[in-house]
């Protein structure tokens, strides 16, 4: 598996925890889908430097 392999598996990942549809999820407000914006974005400029 290479790296891209395995950050795209992990941002699938955090996409699905980032969903309210579970009765313990509710309260947590935007900070699931604001953590996934900000892995978003890092490996997005991760990507435009080549890095990965």
């Amino acid at each position: 598996m290479t790296l891209s392999t395995i950050l795209l598996i992990i941002l699938i990942l955090l996409l699905v925890g980032a969903l309210p549809t579970w009765p313990h999820s509710r309260n947590w407000g935007y900070a699931p889908s604001g953590l996934l914006g900000t892995v978003l974005i890092v490996i997005v400029i991760l990507l435009l430097l080549g890095m990965i």
